[in-house]
């Protein structure tokens, strides 16, 4: 008689019949191309201002004028007001604003950070500087917070969130895949995104000289946005099965990559695709590699609370997947020994 483990050899490895599988293929990929376009072109074919936090600086006669024409791009900004130049730095310094416009005697005067985002800063001159100098008015502008010189175009920051994002998946991935549980898991995830922070730090600031700061400071932003990722895959892969890393690299690459904001800003992209991003793991990794970089942590609260709960949550899952459990029911006799008959 053939054993249990012969006889489920010769079984099919899919119950499911061969036609609706053919169906599922048919149907399963131009869903995930449609998906694919939605969150990676649609960010992109949709970049323009909404709420944009910019300020106006001056007496209030004066800057009455400048409210009023940005006034009537409605949606594109919000404006704060601020008594004078100094205060108006001190608010881009402090990320509140992405730059502001200063009304003086000399005339305007425009205060950018292009640290914060190349692409908000010469959106800002388009907005601001442009329609003055057409107007006859002599703008002068001063950035404030500039980008690193190895990387003035942003573009290594742009591009720091896909590694993250795979290293991520596949350390999540790898945990898996191997069979780590519990608290074996839990260490492989946070050595390999400390070691992640160190090398990406190394080629992104020791090499490249694209960001600066802190170096300790910059590998623990790469560190921990990698540990939020790789523990968000390998959690939802301990509740759910495997079918959790699929929907963690879903939420990681699909999701969390385009809606990041880190070619533009989060208010450049459609609504609510900025808002996601920056509950995400790679969009709150960008904003507080910004901020720790440039802005000497000034509001990097927020994204590093939002990649620390990520971790936590993930870590946890692991942890209690991989809890022993409780033997419940009643105890199965000693090996070699048979319970006497009754009767």
């Amino acid at each position: 008689m053939p054993t249990s483990s012969a006889a489920s050899a010769h079984r099919p490895a899919l119950s499911v019949p061969p036609h609706r599988r053919v169906v599922a293929v048919i149907v399963l990929i131009p869903a995930l191309v449609a998906l694919a376009l939605w969150a990676l072109a649609w960010p992109a074919a949709r970049t323009a201002p909404r709420d944009l936090p910019l300020g106006v600086a001056g007496p209030a006669a004066a800057t009455a004028p400048v409210e009023q024409r940005l006034e009537g791009r409605e949606g594109a900004f919000d404006l704060h007001r601020y008594a004078d130049e100094s205060a108006a730095r001190e608010a881009v310094e402090d990320r509140e604003v992405y730059g502001a416009v200063v009304v003086t005697e000399q005339g305007p005067k425009l205060l950018t950070a292009s640290a914060a985002s190349p692409v908000v800063a010469q959106t800002l001159q388009q907005a601001v500087a442009d329609p003055a100098s057409a107007a006859g008015a002599r703008v002068t502008t001063a950035d404030v917070v500039p980008a690193a010189a190895g990387d003035p175009r942003g573009a290594a920051m742009n591009a720091s969130v896909l590694p993250l994002a795979l290293a991520g998946i596949g350390a999540g991935t790898a945990v898996t895949l191997l069979g780590l549980r519990g608290a074996r898991a839990a260490t492989a995830l946070v050595v390999s995104a400390a070691l992640v922070g160190v090398v990406a730090a190394a080629l992104a600031q020791s090499w490249l000289e694209a960001v600066p700061g802190d170096w300790w400071a910059v590998a623990g932003t790469f560190g921990l946005a990698a540990l939020a990722m790789g523990a968000a895959v390998a959690g939802l892969a301990a509740l759910i099965g495997r079918a959790g890393l699929g929907l963690g690299a879903l939420l990681i690459m699909l999701l969390g990559n385009p809606f990041s904001g880190a070619a533009s800003a989060p208010e450049m992209l459609p609504e609510p695709a900025g808002a996601i991003g920056q509950w995400l793991p790679p969009g709150a990794g960008v904003s507080l590699l910004r901020s720790v970089s440039f802005f000497d942590g000034a509001a990097g609260t927020g994204p590093a609370l939002t990649l620390t709960w990520w971790a936590a949550l993930g870590l946890g899952a692991v942890l209690l997947a991989g809890a022993p459990k409780r033997r419940t029911g009643t105890a199965e006799p000693a090996p070699g020994r048979n319970p006497a008959a009754a009767g």
